[in-house]
């Protein structure tokens, strides 16, 4: 009786022949950098390679707010998919209407007018042609703000590495500071056309940054003075992740419209959503083909955002991320602080997005390496080269938490020794 061999798993260089070929070298480059593992499967706050060695996901980009492949979240989205995973979107859809009513029912007061899409890029292109529609003519996002690399969303994200190859760009964008009222009124002030203001809570891609009390307060203010739109960019400080349900919620801001992402998947499935008032929405109901996408509503997608906002609430992970967020900025702060001075880097961050940033932008790259060689995965942060940044799952366990510290001050450690041997003398 013969035996069937079974195949064999592709190795690391076979993968990275693919990536090389058919997809990116510069990503290839960048695997290989980071040890050329092979990952295969994730569960909670775990990641898996093909030669079993588990890493704890504490990057992830904030997608994984409930960890990967929640059961949860799962189940609402194999019942989907045994019964009906594409929609002829010629008629009713009921896993839609299930995930729009139950994500009105946890956006501030108002905002109950929802387009869902895939990426967090759509929703901000969304936003935009929403503004359009009401009559905004100028864009105003804000120095370091990240809001995606289409077309449009790229003429928001103010970074010039990113914007340069692509120029000209759309027009009537301008960028002000971060953090500061006053650049905005003066803007505003110039404009001779009615504006749309988009701003993050909490800016992720420029490394954490947190802007001072009562700004998000005073930019309702200014919008309502001068007559504008203000768009808040929760795609990754939302639904959770900053301990709160939305960063706009700490002043008690209600913007114009409202950008979710991220975790909306649940951390199986992408998913976006532009959540905006009635009024703003008045014409995407005059005629619904203003703006449409073929997997917009998708039925997996939007059982993946019931089971996600059923995960949310009845575990508590809103609390969760706060109290999380806390432990895991003071110990981070505490063990960075053995082996840096405060001039050399700072640790900061709102629940469970938080930002260690160096002097000295060598150490991140180093750090994020070293903490790869003790099995945690972390991320860089898209517009700060000297921030590495931490969004771990609110469903780690005291164990994981104590792993994530061990590792952290093991890798530090290795990163102060070589970087003071390498100074001069």
């Amino acid at each position: 009786m013969s035996v069937t061999a079974r195949p064999q798993a592709p190795t690391a260089a076979h993968i990275a022949r693919i990536y090389k070929t058919h997809l990116s070298s510069g990503r290839a480059t960048l695997g290989d950098i980071f040890g050329g593992h092979i990952e295969t499967s994730s569960d909670g706050a775990w990641l898996t390679t093909a030669e079993g060695v588990r890493f704890l996901n504490a990057g992830g980009y904030g997608v994984a707010l409930a960890g990967y492949r929640h059961p949860v979240i799962v189940e609402h989205i194999r019942r989907q998919l045994d019964h009906h995973p594409v929609s002829s979107r010629m008629f009713y859809e009921p896993a839609a209407a299930e995930a729009a009513a139950a994500l009105a029912a946890i956006t501030p007061n108002g905002l109950d007018r929802i387009h869902f899409a895939c990426s967090g890029a759509e929703a901000t292109e969304a936003a935009m042609k929403l503004a359009r529609l009401n009559g905004c003519r100028r864009f105003i996002s804000m120095t370091g703000g990240y809001h995606g690399k289409t077309l449009g969303a790229l003429s928001l994200t103010a970074r010039e590495v990113f914007q340069a190859p692509f120029r000209p760009l759309l027009p009537g964008v301008s960028h002000v500071p971060y953090g500061d009222i006053g650049a905005l009124r003066t803007e505003l002030a110039m404009s001779t056309a009615r504006a749309c203001v988009i701003v993050e809570p909490v800016q992720g891609e420029a490394g954490v940054i947190i802007p001072p009390s009562g700004y998000l307060a005073g930019l309702r203010a200014v919008c309502d003075e001068y007559g504008a739109l203000l768009v808040a960019d929760e795609i990754q400080t939302g639904l959770g992740r900053l301990g709160q349900w939305w960063g706009v919620d700490r002043e008690h801001v209600i913007p114009d419209i409202l950008l979710s992402g991220k975790m909306l998947g649940g951390g199986v499935m992408p998913v976006s959503a532009a959540i905006t008032t009635t009024e703003c929405f008045r014409q995407l109901d005059r005629d619904p083909y203003l703006h449409t996408s073929t997997f917009s509503t998708s039925p997996l997608g939007m059982a993946a955002v019931s089971g996600a906002l059923r995960v949310i609430a009845e575990e508590g992970l809103v609390a969760r991320a706060a109290a999380l967020g806390q432990i895991l900025l003071d110990r981070i702060s505490a063990a960075s602080a053995q082996w840096f001075a405060p001039e050399h880097v700072q640790v900061r961050g709102r629940g469970l997005l938080i930002g260690i940033e160096f002097a000295d932008a060598s150490i991140v790259g180093d750090l994020l390496i070293e903490l790869i060689s003790n099995n945690i995965i972390v991320n860089h942060s898209l517009n700060s080269d000297h921030v590495l940044r931490l969004t771990p799952p609110a469903v780690i366990s005291d164990e994981d938490v104590e792993f994530l510290i061990q590792g952290y001050q093991n890798a530090i450690e290795r990163v102060a020794v070589r970087a003071k041997a390498a100074l001069p003398g």
